[in-house]
């Protein structure tokens, strides 16, 4: 019996991505794990067990901080789930009709937001809003809604939902793009043979595209709460590292920012920032599986 070649081109090529994975990803992950359960003690690591996420979840100095970034964070998440994904897939199915004039004129504008940067976008928007010399309040008033107009940014009661409007503004153009895509791999025979049924227009999109291009919708859903839970620039570019006003757009993106690495008064804390970003890598990873296990193991998928 001939002796089987051992395929030593397949290490070959896999293991600079191996490493470069490894060492950027591996390693800090089980790093931060590490420090997580440690605590500096008379300027030494001491081994805490668990200490660390007891602090984080039931002391009075680390308790309001942690649930309410959790609690901001879940509405920045909602958010986008119910506006910008359900607006996603509105524009894809708009724009994939054969019937819309300058198509990939639209397609290119509402997707270009998507590749500036948080600083550009922050920046803009915060000018935009601003009651001193923004132009919110003059659009308003063309069009006879200035009373509607307010310091958006500045008040505790809007300014996490404006900022989420504002970040859906941004990343629209990432599900309208992927959903277009879904709906332009539908095979012409599948629309052909409905619309000898007599279902056309809305119904066609309702009850033939819909149902086809549900496990792309999963996807995006997913990708929109790992991005989500890990949102920090555009709160910081906005609002600084504080979350004001009165912390009422931190995140935990800005809470571990300001607990590893200190901000103005508090000093940065490395195994408590460790502890939280075990924390997230938790929420995360349990979004993540409950998707993959309870949701698209069992959505019915379609091959043509």
């Amino acid at each position: 019996m001939e002796k089987r070649k051992t395929r030593w081109h397949i290490v070959v090529f896999l293991a600079p991505a191996v490493l470069v994975y490894s060492a950027l990803m591996i390693f800090p992950l089980f790093g931060t794990l590490q420090l997580s359960f440690f605590d500096k003690i008379d300027q030494q690591q001491v081994f805490v067990g668990l200490d660390n996420f007891r602090t984080l979840f039931f002391n009075a100095r680390w308790f309001d901080s942690f649930w309410n970034a959790l609690k901001n964070n879940t509405w920045f998440f909602v958010v986008h789930m119910l506006v910008q994904n359900p607006v996603g897939v509105m524009l894809a199915a708009i724009l994939s009709s054969k019937v819309v004039w300058f198509s990939a004129f639209f397609r290119t504008a509402f997707f270009i937001p998507t590749i500036l940067s948080f600083v550009i976008v922050g920046f803009a928007w915060k000018l935009i809003l601003s009651p001193i010399w923004g132009i919110a309040p003059d659009l308003l008033d063309l069009v006879g809604l200035k009373s509607l107009f307010l310091p958006y940014l500045g008040l505790e009661g809007t300014a996490l939902t404006t900022l989420a409007l504002i970040s859906v503004w941004q990343f629209v153009g990432i599900p309208m793009m992927l959903i277009y895509a879904s709906l332009l791999s539908i095979p012409e025979e599948v629309l052909e043979a409905a619309e000898c049924d007599g279902i056309t227009g809305f119904a066609a999109f309702w009850k033939i595209k819909l149902p086809l291009i549900w496990p792309s919708i999963g996807i995006i859903s997913i990708l929109t709460f790992v991005g989500n839970f890990n949102s920090f620039d555009l709160i910081y570019t906005t609002q600084g590292g504080l979350a004001g006003p009165n912390y009422s757009t931190d995140v935990l993106g800005s809470l571990l920012y300001r607990t590893f690495f200190g901000f103005q008064t508090q000093i940065g804390d490395i195994n408590m920032g460790a502890t939280l970003s075990v924390v997230m890598f938790g929420i995360i990873l349990a979004g993540v599986s409950f998707y993959l296990f309870a949701i698209q193991s069992r959505m019915r998928r379609y091959q043509f």
